[in-house]
């Protein structure tokens, strides 16, 4: 199966994209489809021996919508120098409209040749003139209104358009009587309201474009952070080329001021980079020969020349960018009633309209008063305020949690983040920094301790646990060299196993004794390093007790204040480590954690995990987000603390790229509001619709409340901007 993303063009409202989603999930060969209205994109996973990117889009284009290939984030059509010109041209002749068909009621001075009663068809034939002006100024919404009809998916655009057209129609016939001879259809001529009905849809998109393009700023801003342009050395000389030409193997320089083009590694020179874009971290991070550089980086001080590792869409940045960029296109439940709701609205309001046109006609009202009536219904109704209630927040909620280092890959993230009760915590690199070094060596064996440790550190090397970063750290500062190792092992939750030279050797936790027989008559010394804080790994060689080595790690700086506030918002805390009792027990109450479960095994974190569940808690685990994998899929929410650079590997629902645990209180909180947002705007569209509605059909008239369809279509562009602004407060979470 592969993924894809493909802009869209010529969606309005969420009747268009639950249309071309439900037609594209409809077709042999795609496993899903979702499609999002406000980012004007669909994602589709595929399966690429059935279909190919031209099918994809063939089958856009019979949905009636059109397909602008790949989606990337420069694809989208933002609000133009043209469009601007536009708009203020047709400001000017809605003006002019309104003064000729509407002056003369308040009083306003007009031209004798343009009065209703003295020139009436002048009059009409003017109004004509302007409105013809107009459709075609609106053109686009007409067409996409019946071609959405034609497709048995009608939207908004489809309510406009029949308004508009059935107005037209009426008054041409109104002029064709006045030329007959019938003066008093006149004062029945419905060109204005068309028209304005036009410019009013209009203004509303010009504002909602702006509104919609602001909402995806956080992904600009991403895409901006790598620069366009960089230096590679080519047989010594120097070249100045774009990104896009740069490939693996390259060799790039940078200097003090510049940003670091691709991910890579260091080769040749030092330099402080700041990448607090990723890890949120102010200090600039020291980086010498075999660093890691990250793309987007700002180089402060040094020329260095890194080796090109991961370039165009493998970089760090790029993944990010995908994330977010899948992540709205996934729904959250609550979109989901939303967009159920929204997919019979439309016809709805359809049928209310012709039911209401008929019951004017038949309790003795004028075709003209049915007309209007009809027109109004059709213009009043909102299917955008519900269509956006929820995409719209999402999105702004994704943009705030990726500013703030969190990548959520699924939008339900969002909807169910606030129903955390209890937050399990790995410790190794969660509560801790993982940045273990080696406390103290116990040598019971005849080896020299850096002979001893040369065996230690060779088959450390080959797992991925934190520790054995401490042992290849120590290899390196003693520039002690790797032996070969051979039949390596990873005994999941209890240790490593592998043969160097002719020696079998064992490395792990007390656990790993019983499982391989070995005896161990030196628990009094394991004792006291782990009364001491260390985490105990013992030595076994050829079936002895060979050593037993400490090493220790450094709470996070801020443990102790997550830890608080989550206890203080009645949210549970569990330290869930295969770390030796003692050890644990001494972290967690240096940082305020009660329920401490030690000694378990990556499965048995799974348990106890699923346990929780069973007690009908609603669990976040927060773990490496490599080696907690199961646990991290068994619970509600699985969250990874990475460092950013391991994103593609990750398999938690959200990574937190800062080494910040207020990312987690962040993520609650975010949650919490994005809902909040969400059920104000749904509140807003259905007690919208559910008072507009009634009153364009007329029923509060004996009260004097009634709307002409002009009134109507203005409502309507104000119930969708109230929706549009109420999302974009979200983005005050950023700041």
């Amino acid at each position: 199966m592969k993924k894809v993303v493909l802009s869209i063009d010529g969606m309005t409202c969420s009747a268009c994209s639950n249309g071309l989603e439900k037609y594209l999930n409809k077709q042999n060969g795609i496993k899903s489809a979702t499609v999002n209205l406000v980012m004007a994109n669909a994602l589709i996973e595929y399966d690429e021996n059935i279909l190919n990117l031209e099918t994809l889009e063939k089958f856009v284009e019979e949905a009636g919508f059109k397909s602008l290939g790949i989606y990337n984030e420069n694809s989208e059509k933002k609000q133009n120098k043209n469009e601007k010109v536009k708009f203020i041209i047709f400001s000017v002749l809605a003006v002019a409209l309104m003064y000729i068909s509407m002056g003369h009621m308040i009083g306003l001075p007009n031209f004798s040749f343009l009065d209703m009663h003295i020139h009436p068809l002048i009059y009409a034939g003017t109004l004509l003139a302007l409105t013809i002006a107009f459709v075609v100024y609106g053109f686009d919404i007409i067409k996409s209104g019946f071609k959405n009809l034609i497709h048995k998916v009608p939207n908004m655009d489809t309510l406009v358009a029949m308004g508009v057209i059935t107005s037209i129609l009426y008054s041409i016939y109104g002029m064709y009587m006045i030329a007959k001879g019938h003066h008093e259809y006149v004062e029945n001529l419905y060109f204005e309201s068309a028209a304005i009905v036009i410019f009013f849809i209009k203004l509303g998109r010009y504002i909602d474009g702006i509104s919609k393009d602001k909402t995806k700023e956080t992904i600009q801003k991403l895409v901006q952070i790598t620069p366009k342009e960089a230096v590679i050395k080519v047989n010594g000389e120097e070249k100045k080329v774009t990104i896009d030409e740069i490939k693996k193997g390259d060799i790039v320089v940078s200097k003090p001021g510049e940003k670091i083009a691709v991910d890579g590694k260091i080769i040749n020179g030092k330099a402080h980079l700041d990448e607090s874009f990723i890890t949120g971290e102010s200090k600039p991070a020291s980086k010498t020969e075999g660093s890691k550089v990250i793309a987007g980086s700002i180089n402060y001080d040094g020329y260095i020349e890194y080796e090109a590792e991961k370039i165009g869409k493998e970089s760090t940045i790029s993944e990010i960018v995908r994330l977010v960029i899948e992540a709205t296109n996934t729904k959250a439940p609550i979109a989901k009633v939303a967009d159920t709701v929204s997919g019979y609205f439309v016809p709805a309001v359809i049928l209310i309209a012709i039911i209401t046109f008929i019951a004017y006609l038949i309790l003795g009202n004028t075709v003209a008063t049915a007309i209007n009536a009809f027109v109004t219904i059709l213009v009043v109704a909102c299917p955008c305020s519900l269509g956006l209630a929820t995409p719209l927040a999402i999105v702004v909620s994704e943009g705030v949690c990726a500013n703030n280092g969190i990548l959520v890959k699924k939008s339900e993230i969002l909807e169910n983040a606030e129903k955390t009760t209890t937050v399990v915590f790995d410790k190794t690199g969660t509560l801790t920094y993982g940045k273990l070094k080696i406390a103290q060596i116990i040598n019971y064996s005849k080896m020299q301790e850096k002979e001893l440790m040369q065996i230690v550190g060779s088959l450390e090397k080959k797992s991925t646990h934190p520790i054995g970063k401490a042992f290849e750290d120590y290899l390196n500062e003693n520039k002690i060299e790797v032996l070969e190792v051979k039949d390596f092992k990873d005994v999941s939750g209890y240790g490593i196993i592998g043969k160097i030279a002719e020696n079998e050797v064992i490395l792990g936790n007390y656990k790993i004794l019983d499982k391989y027989d070995v005896k161990n008559s030196h628990k009094q010394d394991e004792e006291k390093l782990a009364k001491e804080g260390n985490s105990i790994i013992y030595v076994v060689i050829n079936n002895e007790i060979s050593a037993i080595i400490g090493v220790n790690d450094i709470v996070r700086e801020n443990s102790k204040e997550v830890i608080s506030k989550l206890n203080k918002n009645k949210i549970e805390t569990v330290m869930l480590t295969g770390d030796n009792t003692q050890t644990a027990e001494k972290i967690a109450k240096e940082i305020g954690i009660t329920t401490v479960i030690s000694n378990v095994t990556p499965r048995e974190k799974t348990d106890v995990v699923k346990k929780l569940k069973v007690e009908g808690k609603y669990v976040m685990m927060c773990g490496d987000g490599i080696n907690d994998s199961p646990a991290l899929a068994s619970s509600n929410i699985g969250v990874s603390v990475n460092s950013g650079t391991d994103i593609a590997m990750d398999s938690s629902d959200v990574i937190l790229t800062r080494n910040d645990l207020n990312s987690i209180i962040n993520l609650i909180n975010i949650s919490k509001k994005t809902i909040r947002n969400i059920k104000q705007n749904l509140f807003w569209a259905f007690f919208y619709n559910s008072l507009m509605i009634p009153i364009a059909m007329g029923l509060f008239s004996k009260w004097g409340i009634t709307i002409n369809p002009m009134i109507a279509s203005l409502a309507m562009v104000i119930s969708s901007l109230t929706v549009t602004l109420n999302a974009l407060r979200l983005r005050r979470l950023a700041k």
